[in-house]
Protein backbone atom coordinates (compact mmCIF):
# COMPACT_ATOMS: atom_id res chain seq x y z
CA UNK A 1 0.00 0.00 0.00
CA UNK A 2 1.31 3.42 -0.96
CA UNK A 3 1.54 6.02 1.81
CA UNK A 4 2.47 9.68 1.80
CA UNK A 5 5.41 11.38 3.43
CA UNK A 6 3.61 11.51 6.78
CA UNK A 7 3.13 7.75 6.85
CA UNK A 8 -0.06 5.85 7.53
CA UNK A 9 -3.25 7.85 8.16
CA UNK A 10 -5.49 6.48 10.88
CA UNK A 11 -8.59 7.44 12.83
CA UNK A 12 -8.78 6.24 16.41
CA UNK A 13 -11.09 6.30 19.39
CA UNK A 14 -9.67 8.69 22.00
CA UNK A 15 -10.39 9.10 25.71
CA UNK A 16 -9.11 11.77 28.07
CA UNK A 17 -9.94 12.08 31.78
CA UNK A 18 -8.88 14.47 34.52
CA UNK A 19 -9.65 14.79 38.24
CA UNK A 20 -11.27 17.87 39.74
CA UNK A 21 -9.28 19.87 42.29
CA UNK A 22 -6.06 17.86 42.12
CA UNK A 23 -3.81 20.92 42.16
CA UNK A 24 -5.29 22.22 45.40
CA UNK A 25 -5.13 18.83 47.17
CA UNK A 26 -2.43 17.99 49.71
CA UNK A 27 0.17 15.30 49.08
CA UNK A 28 -1.77 12.52 50.77
CA UNK A 29 -4.88 13.34 48.75
CA UNK A 30 -2.92 13.45 45.50
CA UNK A 31 -1.44 10.04 46.26
CA UNK A 32 -4.92 8.68 46.94
CA UNK A 33 -6.21 10.02 43.60
CA UNK A 34 -3.27 8.52 41.73
CA UNK A 35 -3.98 5.17 43.38
CA UNK A 36 -7.71 4.97 42.78
CA UNK A 37 -7.95 6.53 39.29
CA UNK A 38 -6.30 3.68 37.36
CA UNK A 39 -8.38 1.13 39.26
CA UNK A 40 -11.64 2.90 38.46
CA UNK A 41 -10.74 3.16 34.78
CA UNK A 42 -9.73 -0.50 34.65
CA UNK A 43 -12.97 -1.60 36.33
CA UNK A 44 -15.04 0.48 33.91
CA UNK A 45 -13.18 -0.92 30.90
CA UNK A 46 -13.68 -4.49 32.08
CA UNK A 47 -17.39 -3.91 32.66
CA UNK A 48 -17.71 -2.45 29.15
CA UNK A 49 -15.86 -5.36 27.53
CA UNK A 50 -12.92 -3.17 26.50
CA UNK A 51 -9.36 -4.51 26.56
CA UNK A 52 -7.57 -1.83 28.55
CA UNK A 53 -4.27 -3.67 28.21
CA UNK A 54 -4.35 -2.88 24.48
CA UNK A 55 -4.79 0.87 25.00
CA UNK A 56 -1.87 3.19 24.40
CA UNK A 57 -1.99 5.24 27.58
CA UNK A 58 -0.26 8.39 28.78
CA UNK A 59 -0.85 8.89 32.49
CA UNK A 60 0.04 12.02 34.43
CA UNK A 61 -1.02 11.76 38.04
CA UNK A 62 -4.59 13.00 38.03
CA UNK A 63 -5.22 12.43 34.33
CA UNK A 64 -4.97 9.93 31.54
CA UNK A 65 -5.01 10.14 27.76
CA UNK A 66 -5.70 6.88 25.94
CA UNK A 67 -5.72 5.86 22.30
CA UNK A 68 -7.81 2.76 21.82
CA UNK A 69 -6.88 0.16 19.19
CA UNK A 70 -8.56 0.19 15.79
CA UNK A 71 -11.94 -1.49 15.90
CA UNK A 72 -12.66 -0.64 19.55
CA UNK A 73 -16.34 -0.20 20.28
CA UNK A 74 -17.45 3.40 20.42
CA UNK A 75 -20.75 2.33 21.93
CA UNK A 76 -18.96 0.49 24.73
CA UNK A 77 -16.81 3.48 25.61
CA UNK A 78 -19.66 6.00 25.56
CA UNK A 79 -22.23 4.16 27.61
CA UNK A 80 -21.34 1.07 29.66
CA UNK A 81 -17.87 2.46 30.35
CA UNK A 82 -19.16 5.85 31.52
CA UNK A 83 -22.03 4.32 33.49
CA UNK A 84 -19.66 2.00 35.33
CA UNK A 85 -17.12 4.77 35.90
CA UNK A 86 -19.86 6.90 37.47
CA UNK A 87 -20.97 3.97 39.65
CA UNK A 88 -17.38 3.33 40.73
CA UNK A 89 -16.89 6.96 41.66
CA UNK A 90 -20.10 6.99 43.69
CA UNK A 91 -19.05 3.86 45.56
CA UNK A 92 -15.63 5.37 46.26
CA UNK A 93 -17.17 8.63 47.52
CA UNK A 94 -19.69 6.96 49.80
CA UNK A 95 -19.18 8.04 53.44
CA UNK A 96 -16.35 10.41 52.49
CA UNK A 97 -16.40 14.05 53.52
CA UNK A 98 -16.91 16.44 50.58
CA UNK A 99 -13.28 17.51 50.32
CA UNK A 100 -12.18 13.87 50.02
CA UNK A 101 -14.59 12.97 47.22
CA UNK A 102 -13.37 12.34 43.70
CA UNK A 103 -15.00 13.77 40.59
CA UNK A 104 -13.78 13.45 37.01
CA UNK A 105 -14.08 15.22 33.70
CA UNK A 106 -13.95 13.00 30.61
CA UNK A 107 -13.87 13.65 26.87
CA UNK A 108 -14.41 11.18 24.03
CA UNK A 109 -13.50 11.75 20.39
CA UNK A 110 -13.03 9.74 17.20
CA UNK A 111 -10.58 11.33 14.82
CA UNK A 112 -7.18 11.36 13.12
CA UNK A 113 -4.41 10.05 15.38
CA UNK A 114 -1.43 8.27 13.89
CA UNK A 115 1.51 6.82 15.78
CA UNK A 116 4.72 8.84 15.80
CA UNK A 117 8.15 8.49 17.45
CA UNK A 118 7.08 10.32 20.63
CA UNK A 119 3.34 9.71 20.81
CA UNK A 120 0.66 10.46 18.24
CA UNK A 121 0.30 13.07 15.52
CA UNK A 122 -2.83 14.56 14.06
CA UNK A 123 -5.66 16.83 15.15
CA UNK A 124 -7.55 14.16 17.10
CA UNK A 125 -5.44 14.16 20.29
CA UNK A 126 -5.34 17.95 20.32
CA UNK A 127 -9.11 18.20 19.91
CA UNK A 128 -9.96 15.80 22.72
CA UNK A 129 -7.52 17.63 24.98
CA UNK A 130 -8.99 21.06 24.22
CA UNK A 131 -12.49 19.74 24.91
CA UNK A 132 -11.38 18.14 28.19
CA UNK A 133 -9.82 21.40 29.38
CA UNK A 134 -12.62 23.62 28.08
CA UNK A 135 -14.42 26.13 30.28
CA UNK A 136 -17.94 24.71 29.68
CA UNK A 137 -16.92 21.24 30.86
CA UNK A 138 -15.08 22.61 33.89
CA UNK A 139 -18.02 24.85 34.77
CA UNK A 140 -20.50 22.01 34.35
CA UNK A 141 -18.73 19.88 36.95
CA UNK A 142 -18.18 22.86 39.26
CA UNK A 143 -21.88 23.77 39.05
CA UNK A 144 -22.95 20.26 40.09
CA UNK A 145 -21.19 19.64 43.42
CA UNK A 146 -22.91 16.29 43.95
CA UNK A 147 -21.96 14.94 40.52
CA UNK A 148 -19.06 12.54 40.15
CA UNK A 149 -18.62 12.66 36.38
CA UNK A 150 -18.97 15.23 33.59
CA UNK A 151 -18.57 13.89 30.06
CA UNK A 152 -18.02 15.80 26.82
CA UNK A 153 -18.59 14.14 23.45
CA UNK A 154 -17.28 15.63 20.24
CA UNK A 155 -19.44 15.89 17.13
CA UNK A 156 -18.49 12.55 15.51
CA UNK A 157 -19.42 10.71 18.71
CA UNK A 158 -22.61 12.57 19.56
CA UNK A 159 -24.15 13.07 16.12
CA UNK A 160 -23.28 9.65 14.71
CA UNK A 161 -23.78 7.57 17.85
CA UNK A 162 -25.94 9.13 20.55
CA UNK A 163 -28.23 11.18 18.31
CA UNK A 164 -28.86 8.13 16.12
CA UNK A 165 -29.95 5.98 19.05
CA UNK A 166 -26.97 3.64 19.25
CA UNK A 167 -26.78 4.05 23.04
CA UNK A 168 -29.36 4.18 25.82
CA UNK A 169 -28.48 7.82 26.45
CA UNK A 170 -31.23 10.11 25.22
CA UNK A 171 -29.93 12.96 23.05
CA UNK A 172 -31.83 15.48 25.18
CA UNK A 173 -29.73 14.44 28.19
CA UNK A 174 -26.83 16.29 26.54
CA UNK A 175 -26.25 20.02 26.24
CA UNK A 176 -24.54 21.45 23.20
CA UNK A 177 -21.85 24.04 23.96
CA UNK A 178 -19.29 26.10 22.11
CA UNK A 179 -15.70 25.19 22.94
CA UNK A 180 -13.02 27.82 22.42
CA UNK A 181 -9.61 26.90 23.73
CA UNK A 182 -6.37 28.35 22.38
CA UNK A 183 -6.37 27.70 18.61
CA UNK A 184 -9.36 25.36 18.76
CA UNK A 185 -12.98 26.28 18.16
CA UNK A 186 -15.73 23.71 17.86
CA UNK A 187 -18.72 22.21 19.63
CA UNK A 188 -19.20 19.51 22.22
CA UNK A 189 -22.14 17.85 23.94
CA UNK A 190 -22.08 17.64 27.75
CA UNK A 191 -23.61 15.10 30.11
CA UNK A 192 -23.31 15.35 33.90
CA UNK A 193 -24.18 12.43 36.13
CA UNK A 194 -27.17 12.76 38.40
CA UNK A 195 -28.43 16.14 37.20
CA UNK A 196 -30.07 17.99 34.34
CA UNK A 197 -27.18 19.60 32.51
CA UNK A 198 -29.53 22.17 30.96
CA UNK A 199 -30.15 23.74 34.37
CA UNK A 200 -26.47 24.35 35.12
CA UNK A 201 -24.98 27.83 34.90
CA UNK A 202 -22.11 27.55 32.44
CA UNK A 203 -21.54 31.27 31.99
CA UNK A 204 -21.71 33.15 28.73
CA UNK A 205 -21.89 30.82 25.68
CA UNK A 206 -18.75 30.99 23.64
CA UNK A 207 -16.89 32.99 26.26
CA UNK A 208 -14.06 30.47 26.55
CA UNK A 209 -10.54 31.71 27.07
CA UNK A 210 -7.12 30.41 27.89
CA UNK A 211 -7.80 31.05 31.58
CA UNK A 212 -9.17 28.21 33.69
CA UNK A 213 -10.04 30.45 36.61
CA UNK A 214 -13.76 30.41 35.86
CA UNK A 215 -14.47 27.13 37.60
CA UNK A 216 -11.81 25.71 39.88
CA UNK A 217 -8.24 26.28 41.05
CA UNK A 218 -5.76 25.06 38.48
CA UNK A 219 -2.16 24.28 39.15
CA UNK A 220 0.55 23.48 36.67
CA UNK A 221 -0.43 19.83 36.95
CA UNK A 222 -3.80 20.52 35.36
CA UNK A 223 -2.78 22.84 32.55
CA UNK A 224 -2.96 21.98 28.86
CA UNK A 225 -3.15 18.21 28.65
CA UNK A 226 -1.92 18.35 25.06
CA UNK A 227 1.29 20.30 25.67
CA UNK A 228 4.45 18.32 25.09
CA UNK A 229 7.10 17.96 22.45
CA UNK A 230 6.23 21.38 21.00
CA UNK A 231 2.58 20.63 20.29
CA UNK A 232 1.38 24.00 21.53
CA UNK A 233 3.89 26.00 19.58
CA UNK A 234 3.03 24.13 16.41
CA UNK A 235 -0.71 24.55 16.72
CA UNK A 236 -1.23 27.86 18.42
CA UNK A 237 -1.07 30.14 15.41
CA UNK A 238 -4.81 30.01 14.89
CA UNK A 239 -4.48 28.70 11.36
CA UNK A 240 -5.99 25.40 12.49
CA UNK A 241 -9.25 26.84 13.78
CA UNK A 242 -12.33 25.01 12.60
CA UNK A 243 -15.80 26.49 12.26
CA UNK A 244 -18.31 25.39 14.84
CA UNK A 245 -20.29 22.30 13.99
CA UNK A 246 -24.03 22.02 13.89
CA UNK A 247 -26.23 20.45 16.51
CA UNK A 248 -27.88 17.04 16.55
CA UNK A 249 -31.22 16.08 15.09
CA UNK A 250 -31.67 17.17 11.48
CA UNK A 251 -28.45 19.15 11.32
CA UNK A 252 -25.09 17.83 10.18
CA UNK A 253 -21.66 18.33 11.68
CA UNK A 254 -18.76 17.40 9.45
CA UNK A 255 -15.96 19.85 10.03
CA UNK A 256 -14.39 19.05 13.39
CA UNK A 257 -11.64 16.87 12.00
CA UNK A 258 -9.82 19.92 10.64
CA UNK A 259 -8.97 21.56 13.91
CA UNK A 260 -5.18 21.39 13.51
CA UNK A 261 -3.60 21.43 10.11
CA UNK A 262 0.03 21.01 11.09
CA UNK A 263 0.61 17.30 10.68
CA UNK A 264 3.86 17.50 12.65
CA UNK A 265 2.12 18.17 15.94
CA UNK A 266 3.10 15.45 18.42
CA UNK A 267 0.65 14.84 21.21
CA UNK A 268 1.90 14.24 24.71
CA UNK A 269 0.99 15.05 28.26
CA UNK A 270 2.98 17.48 30.35
CA UNK A 271 2.10 17.71 34.02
Amino acid sequence: MSVGAMGRFDRRLLLAVDARGYGSADTARQRDIQTVLPRLLADAAEAAGLDRASWVRQAAGDSEFAVLPAGSGEQALVEPFMRRLDAGLRAYNRDRVPRARLALRAAVHFGPASEAPNGFVGPGPVEVSRVLESDPLRRALAAAPDATLAVALTAPIFTELVAQGYTNFRPEEFREVVVEKKEYRGRAWLWVSGCDVHTLDLGEPGAGSDSDSASEPVSGSESDTASNSGSTSNSGSGSGSAPAGAGGGDSVTNNLHGTVFNGNVVFGISK
